[in-house]
């Protein structure tokens, strides 16, 4: 500590005296610098022949230490040619042999992409360069701290606020080309991942070739079974689905989500859970409309499962939150899917009834709906309504006068309950 200490107390009256003295002052104060990193860069370069060693010695340490088990055969080569490079370049950088064009700042940016590219952990990165220092600055003192040496401390000093200087630069450059290459690394699979699900709801997952890319990205089993989620925005700022990856990656689900037009819809690994299960777990994140759909067969039905989920989701009242399963709106979905056939339908079966006065459709129609949950039976729809039996009876008598059907009929019923399904709201 106390030569430490000299040694800067020195500086500074070398270099008050040469502010003092003009240019010769200036001159010896150049001198006086020359001399210690001359020796300094004597000190370095002496390492140039033990350079190999010393850069096996680190690896080993690395494989040993952070990379057991990690570090595959090629892996393990480029690490132990890397290391030498490093070695090789960073002393003699230090001693003053660079070569021209020689760039220890470009290694270390070239080295941060490629451990990123390599899926190399940072941690790992930044350790095996603050190990690489250590092993250098104890490779110098081994050679020249000895006492038959005769070292000179200063030297040792300077070569050590030298190796450490360039380590924190070491690690500013590799951090910065490390996250750069992650970052595209990601938007990169992001949009890979984006052209994956925009070509299975286009129908491609019935391609061999293309669903088995799309497993391997999206990191689905062979034959998984698959589910599809859709959720229109609906002007909603924030989307109408809110940390479902999160949550289902919590319960061991895989998902994958994307955005469509004016619709979100996600890929769901539904094996372990099942449609029922799925849509519970997504009730506490949905904000909006959702409709889920299965697609037993795998990717190759993926398409289907997309548009079943879409006409599903749609079910739902605008305004309301919701998650169903195309299975529980099958008739609803049924209907959608043909509208030329459900206004033909409507004017078939209840339209007499919702062309009465508003107070007396009302009535009418939730009579109907009673009578349909009961099979036509006018006693439980009695119960239902808190009304008398022959209330409802004579409600039943208008309502088949009115629209030709009879609701002793089973195929009337059917009827009946689809236009009921499909029909608007009575006017007023």
């Amino acid at each position: 500590m106390g030569k430490g200490m000299g040694l800067t107390t020195a500086t500074t009256a070398t270099t008050a005296s040469s502010a003092e003295s003009g240019g010769e002052g200036r001159d010896d104060a150049s001198t006086t610098a020359r001399g210690p990193r001359r020796a300094v860069e004597r000190a370095w370069a002496s390492l140039l022949p033990h350079a190999d060693a010393i850069a096996d010695d680190i690896t080993l340490t690395l494989l040993d230490k952070d990379w057991h088990g990690e570090a595959g055969p090629e892996l393990r080569a480029d690490i132990r040619s890397s290391v030498r490079e490093h070695v090789h370049r960073g002393i003699r950088t230090m001693a003053g042999l660079a070569r021209t064009g020689e760039s220890t700042v470009y290694l270390w940016r070239e080295t941060g992409r490629r451990r990123a590219r390599q899926g190399v952990r940072m941690e790992h990165v930044l350790n095996a360069y603050s190990l690489g220092s250590r092993v250098l600055w104890e490779a110098l003192l081994n050679r020249h701290g000895r006492p038959d040496q005769e070292a000179d401390d200063r030297v040792l000093l300077l070569a050590g606020r030298q190796i450490w200087a360039a380590l924190d630069l070491q690690n500013a450059t590799l951090v910065e080309s490390y996250r750069r290459e992650e970052a595209r690394l990601h938007n990169r699979d992001l949009q890979r991942r984006q052209r994956l699900l925009d070509g299975l709801v286009e129908g491609r997952g019935a391609d061999p070739v293309f669903a088995a890319e799309a497993r391997e990205v999206l990191g689905l089993g062979a034959g998984e079974p698959v589910a599809c989620v859709v959720a229109p925005f609906d002007g909603l700022p924030d989307g109408p689905v809110r940390g479902a990856e999160d949550r289902l990656e919590r319960l061991g689900v895989t998902s994958c989500w994307h955005v469509r037009g004016d619709i979100t819809f996600g890929l769901v690994a539904a094996g372990g859970t099942g449609v029922d299960g799925l849509v519970r777990a997504l009730e506490p994140a949905v904000v909006g409309r959702a409709g889920v759909a299965a697609a037993p067969d795998g990717l190759a039905g993926f398409a289907t499962a997309y548009r079943l989920a879409v006409q599903a989701a749609e079910t739902v009242p605008r305004g309301t939150t919701g998650v169903v399963p195309v299975t529980d709106r099958l008739p609803e979905v049924l209907l959608r899917a043909s509208p030329e056939a459900t206004a033909l339908l409507v004017e078939r079966t209840v339209s007499p009834l919702l062309a009465q006065p508003p107070h007396q459709a009302a009535v009418l129609l939730e009579t109907l709906r009673a009578l349909l949950a009961h099979h036509g039976s006018p006693t439980h729809a009695a119960k239902q309504l808190f009304c008398h039996r022959n209330t409802v009876i004579y409600r039943m008598r208008q309502i088949e006068q009115l629209t030709g059907r009879s609701l002793r009929d089973p195929r009337d019923r059917l009827l009946l309950t689809l236009g009921e399904m499909a029909a608007p709201a009575p006017a007023g």
